[in-house]
Formats: C-alpha cells, sequence, structure tokens
C-alpha cells in the first residue's frame, strides 16, 4: 500500500452527505467521532437491542430504551473515535488509510481533541442517567475497558479481544435496564458478542495489515494470516452457538431458531464471500454486520412476541 497517496487511501468518505450539509468548521469533529461511517454505533448498538429485547419477558422491547440507546451509542462510540485518535496519532499519520483523519493532518489538536472527547462523554453520561441505578452503575464500568483497548495493540495480536469486551458491554447494559439486574442470558449473550467482534474486527483488520507491520502495530489479522477464514468459522459457529443458548435460557419461543437462520446464513455468506487480500472486500463485508445484527434483534423480537 503507498504511503505517497493519502487522500486516494483515505477511509474519510469526503463525498458523505452529513459532510457535506455541516458547516466548514465543525467538519473535522464530524469526521473525528466517524458520524460520516455510522457502522461503528450500529456494532455498538445493536449488542444493547439484542439484550433488552431479551430482557422483554414477552413482549415488545421498551421503544424508548431502544431509542436511548442509539443516541447514546452514536454520542460514545464517537468518544471512543476521538480517544483512540489521540492515543494512534503517531502511527494514523504513517498509514496511507489513517493519514488525513483530522488529528494526524492537523485539522484538530490534541488538546481540542481532547476537550470534544470530554464533551461526548458528558453527553453519553447525560443519556446513561436516564437509565436505573443499577444500569448506571454497570455502564460506569465499561470506562475501564474502554480506556484500555486503545493501547491494547502495541501489546499483543489479539486486541480484537478487548474491542470485543468494550463494544459488547452493552449485552449486559441492555439487560440491566430493563430488568434492574444481571444474570446468566446477559453473561452468554456478552460472549457471544466478543466472538462476533472477533470476526468482524479481524476482517476489518486486513485492510491494514501491510502498514500494520511497517509501523509496528499487533492484530489478529497478522496473526492469522492466511488461516483466517477457518478462524471465522469458529468465531462466528461460537457466536451462534451462544446466542442461541442465551435464547434458551431466557425462554423464548422455538420460533427464535428456525429465525436465526438469515442471520446464521449472513455470516456463512461473509465467510464465503471473503477475500482478505482484497481491501475493498473486507470493508464491505465489515459493514455488512449491521444487517446481520438487525437480523439477529427480529429473530430475538420473534422468539418473544409469538
Amino acid at each position: 500500500m503507498s504511503h505517497s497517496s493519502p487522500s486516494i487511501a483515505s477511509d474519510i468518505a469526503t463525498e458523505s452527505w452529513i459532510v457535506r450539509a455541516t458547516p466548514k468548521p465543525i467538519r473535522p469533529y464530524v469526521v473525528l467521532m466517524r458520524l460520516d461511517r455510522p457502522i461503528g454505533a450500529w456494532v455498538l448498538l445493536l449488542p444493547c437491542w439484542w439484550s433488552a429485547a431479551l430482557a422483554a419477558q414477552g413482549s415488545w422491547p421498551d421503544v424508548k430504551l431502544l431509542i436511548l440507546f442509539a443516541l447514546g451509542s452514536f454520542i460514545m462510540r464517537g468518544a471512543g473515535c476521538v480517544t483512540n485518535d489521540i492515543a494512534d496519532r503517531d502511527f494514523d499519520g504513517k498509514v496511507a488509510r489513517t493519514a488525513n483523519r483530522p488529528i494526524p493532518s492537523g485539522q484538530v489538536s490534541v488538546k481540542q481533541a481532547i476537550v470534544f472527547a470530554v464533551f461526548l462523554a458528558l453527553l453519553g453520561l447525560v443519556i446513561l442517567l436516564q437509565l436505573n441505578r443499577f444500569a448506571i452503575g454497570v455502564g460506569m464500568l465499561s470506562l475501564a475497558v474502554v480506556l484500555i483497548y486503545p493501547y491494547m495493540k502495541r501489546f499483543t495480536y489479539w486486541p480484537q479481544v478487548f474491542l470485543g469486551m468494550a463494544f459488547n458491554w452493552g449485552a449486559l447494559v441492555g439487560w440491566a435496564a430493563v430488568r434492574g439486574d444481571l444474570g446468566l442470558v446477559p453473561g452468554i449473550l456478552y460472549g457471544a458478542g466478543i466472538f462476533w467482534t472477533l470476526g468482524y474486527d479481524t476482517i476489518y483488520a486486513h485492510q491494514d495489515k501491510e502498514d500494520d507491520v511497517l509501523v509496528g502495530i499487533k492484530s489478529a489479522a497478522l496473526k492469522l494470516g492466511d488461516a483466517t477464514p477457518k478462524w471465522l468459522v469458529f468465531f462466528y459457529a461460537m457466536t451462534m452457538a451462544l446466542i442461541a443458548l442465551a435464547g434458551w435460557v431466557a425462554g423464548l419461543h422455538w420460533l427464535f431458531y428456525p429465525a436465526l437462520l438469515p442471520a446464521s446464513a449472513h455470516l456463512v455468506w461473509q465467510v464465503v464471500t471473503l477475500d482478505i487480500h482484497n481491501p475493498k472486500n473486507c470493508l464491505a463485508r465489515f459493514k455488512s454486520n449491521r444487517d446481520f445484527g438487525l437480523l439477529l434483534f427480529a429473530a430475538i423480537v420473534v422468539g418473544q412476541v409469538v
């Protein structure tokens, strides 16, 4: 991958409607929190929705909670992206795909980014405070993992595990927001989410593997290499097995299991059509996990309301 033309390889969607519609002084902050690329917010949000639906006890999930989780996920994903970019600013400047990001390109200073991250975190706190006390406490505990994750790629080939721990915390918060407690079901769902993240973020990391070697960043993509598809079968099989188990423990209707088939088929499609040597292919499979998550949410709702 060439380092001489970062504009060509940039991951910033310059033609995104949300970037075009934003006043010019604010655009770097929109890009910094990735509002132009919402897939990260989706994969943060979906475990919250799954968990809230699993906790619904034979009824439709609480729409107010779903909306709060949506707002919180977009805001906190933005805060996480800002924090990650602050931590990775030196690496990002050396990687073609990320060299044009606001911090390494000088559009936003580190101090400005820190202030913005704090502002987003406070907004997220306001949303979190709309939940019950137990759920607030569970949500606050996620900060430990969120703050650790950006630095893990320096020390381990498995930063995706820590990303999974952070991005699937909603599997715990969703249940806590509905039930006011935790138990086996959200724990199983949390494990399923971590395996799901191991899959989709390993796919994502294959976009950067050449640059990661040059700048000394570790990832599961580098560790697994050409064996990645075989490992994806394992990661995704564990994801679906644990989700099915969570549904069984939660007492969902038997129609939940056939309703899982479209979501399972989607993961099979990802693995079968993946080309780990084609960055565009990897990005498309990664983005498609929004569809997987929505299919799974629909299956859980079917298992509750039929």
